[in-house]
């Protein structure tokens, strides 16, 4: 009892410390991606995009008609159908959506970020409690499993990979604990040596919760169904099987009931088409490969990855022709069914993702940290006695914990290069802004925050750039502390900004900020 107590609090102080990293890291947050605006809006607005009302372009709003879409109005609590026929009309299921809904509906009409990062750290809490789960049937027979289980579930969720995931608005979070739930799952699976009804069906709850997360998820799923398969059928375990398989079947049929517009989206949609494409061109294929590898590196491994696999090779090398093979540890029974699937999800990811982006690895990166951290620990084992082998690891987690430090990385959207812009748009300047948006180019989105925080604005599709047609824009506008230009991609900005001084007599222009989709200038007569 003394023990459970003991390691409760272990626990307990593990997740406050976690917690605490997470929320520094949330008031740090100066920005929100495109794909985090979309979270904010199909959770909480009538239509999947705010470009697709009809008043939208070429008329004057305030920072309250852009605030709509981010979040949940008085006259929207209670109201939920939009998630689901939001999602109908996107490209992923609709669960976090729901969720992410649900906890914007306690907020105060107004847009934050901490609806979706206080969903985040709760399911950190558990992502970090399952790895923990995960570890100790991994590390059963060492010494001091609780405690080495513990340490490195902890920081395998503070690597710049898991606070990214943390603090972005979006499901890759949820699809992480997915993940690791199903995997403990399985786990326990292997263990069973006749059919656990209640594993079953749990098993099948998860895949349901899986599916209707993210469609990636069920490439984990289904390497971990085809090791199943392949165990049982070499054991002659057919009843096994089949109960097994009727699990996942039943998850299947359930999550096509409850979201049957799946079927659309991996098969029909865009992201389908671009996977068949891909997969088709072996260049491009292999080279996403590559570039996966140096976000991993980079995130999941705050860039010490390229050194830890040196670190194995010389080992594995020094262990060959130095050491005889004295030591009958064998590699736990577990890791094959973490280290296919981990694989598996990661070159189908590569294939199907339509952009190369830390977020589509996600789910699996605090599984690759374990794998490659528990092979070194296996292999220093080889070498040296547990002593100093703990001795080495303590000292690699230091280095792990330091290195974004060294190396001034940040979590990838944390956008800490972004607060200046905010700051002098919404505070500073905060004057008459006009994007003269090129639509052949729209990621709007992209910047919606800081139209949410401008006083008044105008988006100006595909204008004629004439000085009548900027000057009719601008007519009974207060103009004397300047102006606000966003241009995005597709345009001459050089020859549009001196349209732009004529028509309006501001004669200095100030570059401001390059953003992820467009620039932006300040016009004024200093």
């Amino acid at each position: 009892m003394k023990n459970r107590k003991k390691e409760l609090l272990i626990i307990l102080f593990a997740l406050i410390i976690q917690t605490i990293i997470i929320i520094i890291c949330g008031f740090g947050k100066s920005y929100i991606h495109m794909d985090e605006a979309y979270s904010l809006g199909l959770a909480s607005y009538d239509k999947t995009e705010i470009q697709n009302n009809e008043d939208f372009y070429d008329n004057w709003h305030n920072k309250e008609y852009y605030e709509d879409y981010l979040s949940v109005q008085e006259d929207e609590y209670g109201k939920y159908s939009q998630v689901y026929e939001n999602q109908k009309n996107d490209v992923h299921p609709p669960l976090y959506y729901l969720i992410l809904r649900i906890a914007m509906g306690f907020g105060n009409q107004h847009f934050s970020v901490w609806p979706g990062i206080i969903i985040n750290i709760v399911i950190y809490w558990f992502i970090t409690i399952f790895m923990y789960l995960i570890l100790q049937k991994i590390l059963k027979d060492e010494s001091y499993v609780k405690e080495k289980s513990i340490i490195l579930a902890f920081i395998s969720s503070i690597t710049l990979a898991s606070l990214t995931s943390a603090i972005y608005i979006r499901m890759y979070a949820l699809s992480t604990l997915n993940v690791l739930i199903i995997t403990f799952l399985h786990m326990k699976l292997l263990e069973s040596e006749k059919i656990n009804v209640k594993l079953l069906i749990c098993i099948s709850i998860s895949a349901l919760i899986g599916s209707l997360t993210h469609y990636y998820y069920l490439f984990y799923l289904a390497m971990l169904y085809i090791i199943f398969v392949i165990k049982y059928i070499k054991e002659k375990q057919y009843k096994m099987l089949f109960y097994y398989t009727l699990s996942m079947v039943i998850a299947g049929i359930f999550s096509l009931i409850i979201f049957p517009y799946s079927i659309q989206h991996m098969f029909f949609g865009y992201r389908g088409q671009g996977v068949i494409s891909k997969l088709l061109n072996v260049p491009e294929f292999l080279k996403s490969i590559v570039l996966y590898i140096e976000k991993t590196n980079r995130f999941a491994f705050n860039n010490l990855l390229y050194i830890l696999i040196l670190a194995i090779i010389i080992m594995l090398i020094y262990k060959k022709m130095k050491i005889k093979e004295n030591n009958k540890e064998k590699v736990s029974k577990f890791i094959k069914i973490i280290i296919l699937p981990t694989l598996f999800y990661f070159i189908l990811v590569a294939i199907a993702s339509p952009w190369i982006e830390l977020r589509y690895i996600m789910p699996i990166s605090g599984l690759m940290f374990v794998l490659v951290i528990y092979y070194i620990y296996y292999l220093l084992k080889k070498i040296f006695d547990e002593k100093k082998s703990n001795k080495i690891i303590i000292i690699l987690f230091v280095i792990i914990l330091l290195s974004p430090i060294v190396f001034k990385i940040e979590p990838e959207v944390l956008f800490s290069d972004k607060r200046e812009i905010v700051q002098k748009l919404g505070n500073e300047l905060n004057i008459p802004t006009i994007y003269l948006f090129n639509s052949q180019n729209n990621r709007f989105l992209d910047d919606i925050l800081l139209f949410s925080i401008i006083d008044e604005s105008y988006v100006a599709k595909d204008l004629e750039y004439t000085e009548e047609n900027i000057q009719k824009i601008l007519q009974q506008k207060d103009i004397s502390k300047g102006i606000i230009i966003f241009l995005n991609e597709g345009q001459k900005n050089d020859d549009i900004l001196e349209v732009v001084k004529r028509a309006t007599n501001l004669n200095n222009c100030e570059y401001l900020k390059r953003l992820n989709a467009c620039d932006v200038y300040y016009l004024n007569n200093k």
